[in-house]
């Protein structure tokens, strides 16, 4: 072997051993100080409209917390079939179950003492979601600022709104 190759190889195996040692560093950790959160399923868009019969069962397990018996599902459709109006019919509905005894509803007292709590498991209650931040201010600033507002009034908005109809 001349030492015109052996030159050559010399400085091959220089600059490999030159390019190893460069390129191999210690990983930098770079932070962006990013916080993480949760993120949940958007359900608000509901497309399948409950039929009477889903409507009154959910409607009567949301109020009572007990599902309802076939016997009164029943009376109650026929009654409900018997008033022109839907949206009315609804809303008598509702009443009457407002009016009976055995509903499972919190207090006010309760309502005003947690206003985020309440919100969060009213949506859960009716909607099967978590309200967005825009609809947690909404509620909570409408509820803090009028006295007036009952437990009853809010779960009516509630039972009564479009969203209410689909699942």
């Amino acid at each position: 072997m001349n030492t015109r190759n052996f030159s050559q190889i010399y400085w091959w195996i220089l600059f490999l051993l030159a390019l190893g040692h460069f390129s191999c560093t210690k990983e930098r950790i770079i932070g962006y100080n990013v916080e993480s959160s949760t993120v949940l399923e958007d359900k608000s868009k509901k497309t399948k409209k409950k039929n009477d019969a889903e409507f009154i069962s959910i409607l009567y397990t949301n109020l009572y917390q007990t599902a309802i018996s076939p016997n009164q599902l029943y009376k109650t459709q026929n009654v409900l079939y018997s008033i022109g109006d839907q949206d009315v019919a609804n809303e008598m509905l509702l009443s009457n179950y407002f009016n009976t005894s055995g509903i499972t509803i919190p207090k006010d007292a309760l309502m005003r003492s947690d206003i985020d709590a309440f919100v969060v498991n009213t949506y859960k209650r009716f909607y099967l979601r978590y309200p967005s931040e825009g609809e947690k201010a909404f509620f909570k600033q409408y509820i803090t600022n009028n006295a007036a507002v009952t437990v009853e009034m809010v779960y009516t908005a509630f039972a009564c709104s479009e969203e209410y109809q689909y699942y």
